[in-house]
């Protein structure tokens, strides 16, 4: 029963991965490239699980989440002030501009299945949303969403199988990379909407109280089992050729497999948009009450006005976009965008902090393993973010943008900012084997 509730209690950071934009991201990889780029996926699992272990197990070892562990190491300082602005300002915005994305695929799954004005649908999801925030303490809600993510796997993975896909393909492309031509910034859009950054504050602030044991097995089964839901995503998206669209997608499944794979997929697209419409405000009050919250004085508890002003500015930003009418996709990969430039700080953060003997004890730092699968995330992050942005910048400069110099230039930002953290982390390994020649 330990081990049932630990899987459905961190079901929560799949519910916050597999949003809209896993949607979006994934069915436009299956409608482009089939099962090719499935190996993305797989590696994109594995990141997010040794990131996710090393924020929770932050928090179990230190009693210090993963914001609280940042500014005990850089508040005081000089570059404390630039540090929070980088922190708030990368994950409370970026929750919101989820937000966007997450109330408008909620309300096209809704529609899709209802056939409701768009305008009822987003404040009726909304007022849900904010109704769940308000009575529920961040353990409660993490149980809620444990349904809304089983309905959106069972929903995703039924279609998948009743597509019958053909096994060697599958296991071709989710163990053996392949980078097919114009593939590129797809590739990058996979790893980012898999990789969020806010789940690392999340899954660090909802840690406390757990062993280490059990929140490796809830952990792993969750995150796995997210990953799978994405790729499930990827077969369901190969049904169709060409231009993606969530209208596009149901159409094709309705045709090939008749009309009950259409409301399968619109419940699957509502219940993706509404577990990550509730996570997304949930990661930016958690992440604002670790860094602002100072010891004994509980003025960010789940119930203080603080704590609820957080996440009703994200809820309602993502209302009001809603209620604009602004366009589902283009609003989904703006906020895919901003995961890129957002995820190397986070990323960053957590390896210093991960491999800190003051927050994690000598027994309880990194091994090498984490660490180079860590160095890895932050080297494709980096890329992912320098490439959104020198996408956004030819966008200003209305330039052609071409892909291959954009990853060229992406790759060299990358590997001049990788380098110095890899030999520093290569250093301090060095250190912890000469005092401990024990330690793997």
């Amino acid at each position: 029963m330990n081990r049932l509730f630990s899987i459905l209690f961190w079901s929560i950071l799949a519910a916050a991965f597999i949003g809209p934009g896993t949607i979006t991201t994934c069915a436009s990889a299956g409608a482009s490239y089939g099962y090719v780029l499935l190996w993305t996926l797989t590696f994109s699992t594995i990141a997010t699980l040794v990131l996710q272990e090393a924020s929770a197990r932050i928090a179990i070892v230190s009693g210090l989440s993963l914001g609280q562990a940042i500014r005990q190491q850089y508040f005081g300082t000089k570059r404390g002030v630039l540090v929070l602005a980088l922190v708030v300002g990368a994950i409370i915005f970026g929750c919101a501009a989820y937000e966007t994305g997450n109330i408008l695929g909620a309300v096209n799954g809704a529609a899709l299945a209802l056939g409701w004005s768009p305008k009822i649908l987003t404040l009726m999801i909304g007022a849900l949303a904010g109704f769940i925030l308000f009575i529920g303490a961040p353990r409660t809600v993490a149980y809620v969403l444990s349904i809304t993510v089983a309905l959106m796997g069972v929903a995703f993975l039924i279609t998948a199988l009743m597509l019958k896909p053909p096994l060697w393909p599958l296991l071709r492309g989710s163990l053996l990379p392949s980078l097919p031509l114009g593939s590129g910034l797809l590739v990058l859009g996979l790893v980012g909407t898999t990789v969020v950054p806010y789940n690392l504050f999340l899954g660090s602030g909802i840690a406390a109280g757990q062993s280490l044991s059990q929140m490796r097995f809830g952990l792993a089964v969750s995150v796995i089992l997210g990953g799978v839901i994405s790729m499930g995503v990827v077969v369901v998206g190969a049904a169709i050729h060409g231009a993606f669209g969530f209208d596009t997608l149901s159409l094709a499944l309705s045709q090939r497999l008749g009309n009950w794979a259409r409301l399968f997929f619109a419940i699957g697209l509502f219940a993706a948009g509404f577990s990550s419409a509730i996570t997304a405000p949930l990661a930016a009050a958690i992440t604002a009450s670790n860094l602002f919250e100072k010891g004994g004085e509980n003025l960010w508890s789940a119930r203080a006005w603080r704590y609820r002003a957080v996440w009703l500015s994200v809820l309602l930003t993502g209302i009001g976009f809603g209620l604009s009418e602004v366009r589902p996709i283009p609003a989904i990969i703006l906020a895919q965008a901003l995961n890129g430039v957002v995820l190397p700080f986070a990323a960053i953060f957590l390896m210093l902090v991960v491999n800190d003997r003051a927050v994690t004890g000598e027994t309880n730092l990194n091994g090498r393993f984490s660490n180079f699968i860590m160095t890895a995330v932050v080297a494709v992050a980096i890329l992912l973010g320098a490439t959104n942005v020198l996408r956004a910048a030819a966008a200003i400069f209305e330039i052609a943008p071409n892909e291959n110099w954009i990853l060229l230039l992406s790759g060299f930002v990358a590997a001049g900012l990788v380098l110095p953290i890899s030999r520093a982390l290569r250093g301090r390994r060095r250190k912890i084997v000469t005092q401990d020649p024990t330690r793997s």
